[in-house]
């Protein structure tokens, strides 16, 4: 039984929570660790009170002889398990930051903080006001049910989200590559979807769920560069000796391919046509993949003119 005795302390109690939620919030979130030591402070402070008054967190229904002791042990109550969650969630911040996740796991933090938050409800609802928790629950799994039968393509968006973080499939800034051609860099993922930036400077939004069913070629593992080949039929006039060499003066000339590893030239097949060979090249990125494609072609044009040398009809066209 809490007597006039316990009034200082749980008067301490409230102005020590206040003032760490006032101090919380005025450190922001660009500094989460002081803001981390902060609120460890006034936890620990609170709990030392709570511990030297002789006051259980856990014990809030018992009889107090004034009513304004009866709402500052509820207001207490409520304040240390508020600073309790917030303190466990700094941890989970600064560990992520320290070991350098990537920054789509946010998916798993936000998961994480909600289980937090649910708990300490559920703990000021039954240690603070003293209410049963066994109907609370069963009445949260009824409208659970509803909720879910009414957001289930939602909900598949939110478990397919956590599948691919988990999986680690990309990661922000990879350029990835679904199975019904849809590329572009990842720029961010939260809940629900994805969003790629396409080579074309546009942002197509992907529902997690369908990124889940889809083959996913993640184009920036193990590196950023990338192979682009580009087919070319030249007439049959010369040899092809001298048809390879040629076409190797034009990644040469190139400014916007990579030099490692070098490109090559592959002759495909030749009959009395002409000769078919094949340009691979790789560039630093795919966003630059076009740009690197459009001056080759240019450059095989500018090549071919200079050393004599005629570009081939494509098969099954016939001079008239």
């Amino acid at each position: 039984m809490f007597g006039d005795e316990h009034l200082p302390p749980l008067i301490l109690l409230n102005v020590l929570g206040i003032a760490g939620i006032f101090v919380w919030h005025l450190q922001g979130r660009s500094r989460p660790t002081s803001r981390l030591i902060v609120q460890i402070l006034f936890f620990a402070s609170m709990s030392l009170v709570l511990f030297l008054a002789g006051i259980p967190p856990n014990r809030a229904d018992d009889i107090h002889t004034r009513a304004c002791a009866v709402l500052l042990a509820k207001l207490a109550g409520i304040l240390w398990w508020t600073h309790l969650a917030w303190t466990v969630i700094g941890f989970i911040h600064i560990y992520v930051k320290l070991n350098h996740k990537p920054r789509e796991a946010h998916l798993i933090q936000d998961m994480a903080v909600a289980v937090i938050y649910l708990g300490a409800a559920l703990s000021i609802i039954r240690f603070v006001f003293g209410m049963p928790l066994g109907t609370l629950v069963t009445t949260s799994g009824v409208v659970a049910v509803i909720i879910g039968l009414a957001l289930q393509n939602t909900l598949g968006d939110v478990f397919s989200g956590i599948a691919l973080t988990l999986g680690r499939a990309y990661m922000l800034g990879d350029w990835i590559r679904l199975s019904d051609g849809i590329e572009g860099r990842v720029t961010e993922t939260n809940w629900r979807s994805t969003n790629l930036l396409t080579g074309a400077n546009n942002i197509v939004v992907l529902p997690n769920s369908i990124l889940a069913r889809q083959g996913v070629t993640n184009l920036s593992r193990h590196d950023e560069t990338h192979l682009i080949t580009l087919s070319v039929r030249i007439a049959a006039t010369q040899r092809p000796r001298f048809v390879e060499d040629v076409l190797r003066l034009v990644p040469e000339t190139s400014t916007r391919i990579v030099r490692t590893p070098p490109p090559a030239v592959a002759l495909k097949n030749i009959d009395a046509i002409a000769i078919e060979a094949e340009l691979q090249f790789r560039v630093d990125s795919l966003s630059i993949g076009m740009e690197a494609k459009n001056e080759i072609v240019e450059l095989v044009y500018c090549q071919c003119r200079l050393n004599g040398l005629s570009l081939a009809k494509p098969p099954g066209m016939f001079p008239p």
